[in-house]
This record gives structure tokens, C-alpha cells and sequence, in this order.
């Protein structure tokens, strides 16, 4: 249970923490659309993209409230209400949520004026698209040292073409910001991790209603005037799951235990977490690392080796293999059928001997026809319907007309037809 001591200081009343930091108001970015997660978001915003299951937006609630942060703003745009019905007012996590809709997107940064009212002290913003376990705590505790204006949290990545990098002096204070630099403009691998603590003055910076993005606008505005900019390097895990490999990535980290979170079910065998609910027949094969979402039924002879995670109502038919996959909710995966390095979303059927190879992505409510062969790389959008014995060798994305289904399909061997006259001549039920 949190502990808390309260003082008056300067007629203003202060909440403290039992590690002795001033309870703050947070601030969760969640109004992305996800564009480099297609067709994953298609009909899905980015902070209910689940990671072992859990939308990832829940874990940065759990990290917030870990901190002492239990009320708590979200700025919304994209598919809104999907958010919104999935987490309440908060009060099943233990914290006040209040909502923040866009008509437009207003950047990182422009997003929260329609807040302001409600962020009337220093606040912490974080991106409800990553997952970290950095110590918020600490990082606040810095800004006050520091009487910063705005405190950017940093952590040294390998690759930071992706990133902002920041460049500070001895002290904290930063020097350079460079977004998304060229390989020819590193002069540092380390970068923002899009988590601030921000003093609410930083309101005169810009009107409401206009576009503003920490990055690109808001920081060039703060160095320009000389303001109180810093960076804190947090020690931590830190990840963007912005883009599928990330996202991939993130949830093989998660099996190894490289980030401080707590993964949900029972480790029934060796690093292989069950949730509840869940029948696994006798000759099934699973290796860990892995993870089953509950009432998942696995049918004897099926395999799924490590780095596999499975959503919850799926059913894995006899003979099934599965490796390094990730399958969502309400997934079937049918008899003899080969999963490598392939990550499915919810509601998609995987008919009996089919083939999916490396790097596929299949959208929502998809079907993938008997012994279909999905070439590596391949991305097929939502609602499509890929017919028996095809082979698939280019991404199929949605059209503009959002209820045609009619896709180019090439069948063995070499013979292209139209999938639509296909289907009035199929017999074979998917």
C-alpha cells in the first residue's frame, strides 16, 4: 500500500510519496494511428496493441501508478472509444483516468493543451506506445533538482536513426537535438525516449488549437530562448513499439525477463506461462519461452516452440507448428499447418496445411485457404480471404472500396485468376 505524509508549503498542499517525491498528475500520449504497424492497427489504435496479451498502454498505467501517479490524462484521437471502453475511468487499475479527444491531431505536444486546465502542477508525460520500466521517481526528483522547465528521459540505444538524439553537458543541461538523424549526423547513441517531466509554463509556447511536436517543434523553441531544458539517462529497459520488429522484439524481451514487469498466468513449466482456462492435450510439444492466454485449447501433436505467444481463445489443431509466432485472440490455426516468425490478429482462421513463412502479417479478421503458401515479408489486410492452394507472394492491402474482397491470387502452378470467381466454384469450406 502507498504511504503517504501531507504538508503545507507555501499555502499549496503537497501529497509526498513514501519515496519521498511529490505526487504529480500524468499525462498518457495514446491519439496515434500506428501507420508503421499496419494492417496490425488497421481497425486497432496503437496503445491497445497487446504485448503478452495486456494492451501495451496498460502497462505504462501499472508503471505511472507504481510511481505514485494515479491521476492520470490521456489524449486520444484514432479509433478513441476503443480506449476508452476498455479502460474506464481507471478504477479497476487503481487510478482516475480523464480524457482527452482530438477533432485533429495536434502533435506530441499540442495534444496537451486541451489538458491544461487539468495539468495545473509539474506533470509526467509518457507514450502510451512503449514499454519501459525506467525509475520514473528518480527522474522526477532530477527536474526538481534541476528547477528544470522540461526534463527529457534518455536512454543509449545501438541503432538511434529511428530516434531523437540529445546531446547535454556535464551537468544534465542539453546542447543538441537532432530527430530521426542521418547516420553521418550521430554524434551520440543517445536518444529521447518521448517520456517528459514538464513544468505547465511550458503553455506559453504555443496557442491552442495548433500543431506542436515535442521533437520538432517545441525543443528547437526551448533551446532558441535558452530555457531550463534537461536530460536524465534512466537505467532500464526502454522500447519503442512503434514499428513490427520493435513490437516482435519487445515481447521476446518480456520472455526473457529483460524488462521488470509481471507476466500474467501460471508458469506451469519452465518458462512457459498459462493463463487460465487453458487445455493442453497429451502429446502436445511446447518449448519455452512461451506464452498461452487463457481458454486456449492445444490439440495433441501440435508444437509451439520458443518465443511463441498465444492470445486467448485460440485453437491449435493437431500437428500444428508454431515457432516464434504471434497469434492475437479468437485465432484458429488448423490441422498440419506451419507458422514461422509470423504474427496474426484477431479473429483470422489458418486453414488446415498452410504455410506462412517469415516476417508475414496477417490483419484481423482474415482467412488463410487450405495448403496456401504465404511467401516471407508478406502483409495481408484486414478481411481478406485467401482461397485454397494459393500462393501468395506480394503484400495484400486493403482497397479503396472497403467491401470488395475480390484479390489477385496466383495458383499453382502459375495460373492467375480472380479470387472472386474462385469462390462461386469452391466447394471446400475454409
Amino acid at each position: 500500500m502507498l504511504k503517504i505524509r501531507v504538508s503545507y508549503i507555501r499555502r499549496r498542499l503537497l501529497i509526498i510519496n513514501e519515496l519521498g517525491v511529490e505526487i504529480m498528475k500524468g499525462v498518457i500520449l495514446a491519439g496515434g494511428r500506428g501507420k508503421r504497424l499496419r494492417p496490425l492497427t488497421c481497425n486497432l489504435p496503437k496503445p491497445m496493441v497487446p504485448l503478452l496479451h495486456k494492451p501495451v498502454m496498460e502497462y505504462s498505467i501499472e508503471l505511472l501508478k507504481k510511481h505514485g501517479i494515479t491521476e492520470i490524462a490521456i489524449t486520444t484521437h484514432y479509433l478513441s472509444k476503443s480506449i476508452q471502453n476498455y479502460f474506464g475511468d481507471g478504477s479497476e487499475y487503481g487510478v482516475t483516468l480523464h480524457y482527452f479527444d482530438e477533432d485533429k491531431p495536434l502533435g506530441t505536444a499540442g495534444c496537451l493543451k486541451s489538458a491544461q486546465n487539468f495539468l495545473d502542477e509539474t506533470f509526467l508525460v509518457i507514450s502510451g506506445d512503449a514499454l519501459t520500466d525506467l525509475n520514473l521517481t528518480e527522474g522526477i526528483k532530477f527536474h526538481k533538482e534541476k528547477e528544470s522547465l522540461l526534463t527529457i528521459f534518455l536512454k543509449k540505444v545501438e541503432n538511434p536513426l529511428e530516434y531523437g538524439i540529445v546531446m547535454t553537458d556535464c551537468t544534465g543541461r542539453v546542447q543538441r537535438f537532432i530527430e530521426k538523424p542521418k547516420w553521418s549526423e550521430v554524434y551520440t547513441h543517445t536518444v529521447n525516449t518521448g517520456i517528459y517531466v514538464v513544468n505547465p509554463a511550458i503553455f506559453s509556447y504555443w496557442k491552442s488549437g495548433t500543431f506542436q511536436d515535442f521533437s520538432y517543434d517545441l525543443f528547437p523553441k526551448l533551446l532558441h530562448h535558452n530555457e531550463r531544458l534537461y536530460g536524465f539517462e534512466g537505467e532500464g529497459y526502454w522500447s519503442d513499439v512503434g514499428k513490427i520488429d520493435r513490437y516482435i522484439q519487445t515481447q521476446f524481451d518480456m520472455l526473457d525477463n529483460k524488462v521488470d514487469i509481471k507476466i500474467q498466468g501460471e508458469e506451469k513449466y519452465p518458462r512457459v506461462w498459462v493463463g487460465t482456462n487453458v487445455s493442453i492435450e497429451e502429446g502436445a510439444l511446447l518449448v519455452g519461452p512461451l506464452f498461452i492466454g487463457a481458454n486456449t485449447v492445444i490439440r495433441t501433436g501440435a508444437k509451439i516452440d520458443p518465443y511463441s505467444i498465444i492470445g486467448q481463445d485460440n485453437l491449435i489443431e493437431a500437428n500444428a507448428s508454431i515457432e516464434r509466432s504471434i497469434c492475437w485472440n479468437d485465432v484458429y490455426i488448423g490441422s498440419s499447418s506451419k507458422l514461422q516468425g509470423v504474427t496474426i490478429a484477431n479473429d483470422t482462421q489458418i486453414s488446415s496445411e498452410a504455410v506462412l513463412c517469415e516476417h508475414c502479417i496477417i490483419g484481423d479478421h482474415s482467412k488463410i485457404g487450405y495448403k496456401s503458401w504465404i511467401k516471407p515479408g508478406v502483409k495481408v489486410w484486414s478481411n481478406k480471404v485467401i482461397f485454397e492452394e494459393a500462393v501468395i507472394s506480394t503484400s495484400l492491402v486493403r482497397s479503396n472500396n472497403r467491401g470488395n474482397r475480390n484479390i489477385r491470387i496466383k495458383i499453382m502452378p502459375n495460373k492467375w485468376i480472380n479470387s472472386s470467381s474462385r469462390l462461386k466454384r469452391n466447394k471446400r469450406n475454409l
